[in-house]
């Protein structure tokens, strides 16, 4: 594997958008944008290839000099070992599905073309990230991945509650990015360095050392990455602006809550491992994640919305991948990772396809009875659903097992909450499914399955999301950091019995309830406005904003009156100086005001010289009378 053939894994997808952002025919554009993504998919899976065939722990770099400020060189380049291939093979494929199912979707929209310029600006963005062997080109692209994640959930900006998502989006995430971007800056102080691996004189192989404010260099820059982490990966507290995502087009949902920008976050963490290691930061990641995880678990229960229900799920999943990561290493949180990028994508492309379905319908409350008009749809999703609730012998069984395994060996509290989490998560997708397939249909359109180009890529995850765990879990833990824990009878036990225990316990409490019509006893105020969440932070950091606001707007007013009164004064002081001092004082009475009166008494003087000789003889008269008189007068 070359350079030039990694490169060319994020590069494909960014030609492709750069061709597509002029294009105006939307197949055209979305033929363009899927073979870019097949290309890279083809070169991703050669990249896997040969990165599974490495040793744990090995890796190979390519790096080249970016630029150079006076003596130092500022390197730039790819690494590829199995954590990375692992993700590139994940990414590009279940891209390339989504690629394909949003053909379909999106066949009706006017800016069809343009939706596909940004999904390959996002795949582009997020392939070099997962690439970067560098702190820096991995903050570059996953500002990449920012901008996009804005541009596409705010595409339908015509919606005030679409344009509003994405500016909420891109703001709560750049509060991550800044701790994120001092995290680089403090480790590039602390080791003259920001390549990861470089021969063994890289940033992961040497490791920051020394005090920084107080604190240990390594667990200090961890958790100023671990920020960036929790901004993107929608952990407590940056999580709010995760839910308000849905806003976009759902194959957008799919891929920003599934394989690409919330798993960014979590890749940063697993890359970082050595970092949070030396630090011994690794107990606030878990526990990080265990709160995270059980609080979104709680807040899915009042829900209504069926993609808003999902993206409460990924951010508690997202939680219990950090539980992983904290507990038991990269394998444990990768291998959670890679399962639920399959089972995520299919329900999230699985809630479109029903969306599309009910004629826009969102509201599962307006669903029901969708099982006999829409039965590929249906079956694809349950099977995502059983793999999000762990139900036995499906890929998300063997992952979440793991990660509980893990808790259990080093963290008990944390076991527990991510139990209890697990536990409500099969409640409030049992929730979901009883409203949605069974029954008769509460909607006022008549439900009809989707056209195959959106049902087969459904059809191909649900396959994955059956049997990916078993089939990946002894590679995956072997060839991934991390060592698994045993796994004790307590642990086997209590993993069965939340999965089987919630979808009984969602059962019983919803069957023959008449949905859509009675009161949902699990839909309780507190969980329906999302713990107060929102209004909390438009409480506080809201009106401390507006407060800024108002006081910088003030000083601003204060600054203007301030140059204006400058302004008036030097303008008052120069024409002081222009008037007073040069016109009268220099002009009038110095060198101007002399030559005039000095020409005054010139022409004076010149007065009598007339040239006329009886004025002169009557002069000489005159004057010869006076003198006599004075010689007279002085006698």
């Amino acid at each position: 594997m070359t350079t030039t053939t990694l490169a060319l894994i994020p590069l494909l997808p960014l030609l492709a958008a750069a061709l597509t952002c002029g294009l105006q025919n939307g197949r055209r554009a979305a033929g363009v944008a899927i073979a870019a993504m097949l290309g890279s998919c083809g070169l991703a899976l050669a990249a896997f290839n040969e990165a599974w065939g490495m040793a744990a722990g090995a890796h190979k770099t390519f790096n080249f000099e970016w630029l150079t400020v006076g003596d130092t060189a500022i390197p730039l380049g790819f690494v590829l070992d199995p954590l990375n291939g692992a993700m590139l093979a994940m990414v590009t494929f279940i891209g390339l599905l989504i690629f394909i199912y949003s053909a379909g979707y999106m066949k009706d929209d006017e800016r069809m073309a343009r939706f596909f310029c940004y999904l390959s600006l996002f795949a582009a963005g997020m392939l070099g990230l997962v690439l970067a062997n560098s702190l820096l080109l991995l903050f570059m692209c996953w500002e990449i991945v920012g901008v996009a994640s804005y541009l596409l959930i705010s595409f339908w900006f015509h919606k005030p509650e679409a344009a509003a998502a994405g500016k909420k989006a891109f703001i709560v995430t750049r509060i991550g990015d800044m701790g994120f971007l001092i995290g680089i800056l403090l480790a590039f102080k602390t080791t003259g360095t920001l390549t990861l691996y470089d021969g063994g004189q890289g940033l992961l192989e040497t490791l920051p050392s020394g005090m920084v404010w107080g604190m240990q260099a390594s667990g200090l820059i961890s958790l100023l990455l671990f920020m960036g982490a929790i901004g993107k990966s929608g952990q407590l507290p940056l999580h709010v602006w995760l839910p308000d995502a849905m806003e976009g087009p759902t194959p957008v949902s799919a891929l920003i809550h599934a394989a690409t920008m919330v798993a960014a976050g979590v890749f940063l963490v697993a890359r970082a491992i050595p970092l949070f290691e030396a630090g011994d930061t690794l107990p606030v990641v878990a526990w990080v994640g265990a709160i995270t995880a059980l609080v979104a678990a709680f807040i899915a229960l009042g829900q209504y919305d069926l993609k808003r229900i999902l993206a409460y799920s990924t951010v508690s999943q997202l939680g219990l991948m950090m539980v992983g990561l904290g507990v038991a290493g990269v394998s444990v949180g990768m291998f959670h990772l890679l399962t639920h990028a399959f089972f995520k994508a299919l329900l999230f492309l699985g809630a479109g396809s029903i969306i599309h379905g009910c004629h826009e319908e969102q509201d599962i409350r307006k669903m029901g009875g969708l099982a006999k008009p829409m039965p590929v749809t249906t079956i694809a999703y349950l099977c995502g659903t059983l793999a999000l609730v762990a139900f036995p012998f499906t890929s998300g069984f063997f992952s979440k097992d793991e990660i509980l395994a893990g808790a259990w060996a080093t963290n008990q509290p944390v076991f527990w909450i991510a139990a209890a989490a697990s536990l409500l998560t099969a409640v409030y997708m049992t929730r979901q499914c009883m409203y949605v397939f069974p029954g008769t249909h509460r909607g006022a359109h008549t439900p009809h399955e989707s056209p195959r180009i959106m049902t087969v890529p459904l059809v191909i995850l649900a396959l994955f999301a059956l049997g990916l765990g078993g089939l990946a879990k002894d590679s995956v833990l072997a060839k991934l950091p991390g060592e698994a824990a045993q796994h004790e009878t307590i642990v086997i036990v209590v993993s069965i019995a939340v999965a089987l225990g919630g979808i009984a316990l969602g059962w019983l409490i919803y069957r023959g309830r008449a949905l859509g019509q009675a009161a949902d006893p699990l839909a309780v105020t507190p969980l329906v406005r999302k713990l107060w969440f929102d209004e909390l932070y438009a409480a506080t950091v809201g009106r401390l904003w507006s407060l800024a606001i108002i006081i910088a707007e003030q000083l601003n007013e204060l600054l203007l009156r301030v140059r204006d009164l400058a302004v008036l004064l030097a303008d008052r002081t120069g024409n002081a100086f222009a008037i007073g001092g040069d016109r009268k004082l220099i002009d009038t009475l110095a060198f101007d005001g002399m030559c005039n009166r000095l020409r005054s008494a010139g022409h004076a003087v010149t007065r009598p010289q007339n040239g006329f000789l009886p004025g002169y003889l009557r002069l000489i008269a005159l004057g010869a009378v006076a003198l006599g008189v004075l010689v007279f007068w002085i006698k």
